[in-house]
């Protein structure tokens, strides 16, 4: 990243994405996510430091395990799926986190609506 944020700017980002997300670290442990009030997937605070496979369905654990054994051994950077989820299409995404020498840090689950995203047609300009 190039320049500065502080706490609050960066607090202020995080919740202003268009996406809600959650962040595992190296141990699979819930350390953090944004959008507590409004999220799709909506957990308690007692979640954060709990094991991630204790967070999903039974019948998608062995996937979610899948996914992160390989981000830990280097063999995948993301995996994305959709569902339908309460007549709502939603994008989910995995994304391996990495300091600069490459060393797994943890996953970032990133979900988003795309039922609009999907419905755009031509173009629209700033202001239009």
């Amino acid at each position: 990243m190039i320049g500065t944020l502080n706490e609050t700017q960066l607090e202020a980002v995080l919740e202003t994405l268009p996406v809600e997300f959650s962040v595992v670290d190296e141990n699979d442990r819930v350390v953090a996510w944004n959008r507590h009030g409004s999220r799709l997937f909506k957990r308690p605070e007692a979640v954060v430091g709990r094991n991630v496979r204790d967070c999903h369905p039974k019948k998608s654990v062995d996937k979610v395990e899948k996914i992160l054994q390989e981000m830990k051994a280097g063999t995948r950077e993301s995996a994305e799926f959709w569902i339908d989820l309460e007549k709502e299409k939603v994008l989910i995404q995995y994304f391996a986190l990495r300091d600069k020498t490459g060393a797994y840090l943890g996953c970032l689950e990133a979900s988003q609506k795309i039922g609009h995203i999907q419905s755009l047609t031509g173009q629209k300009r700033l202001l239009d």
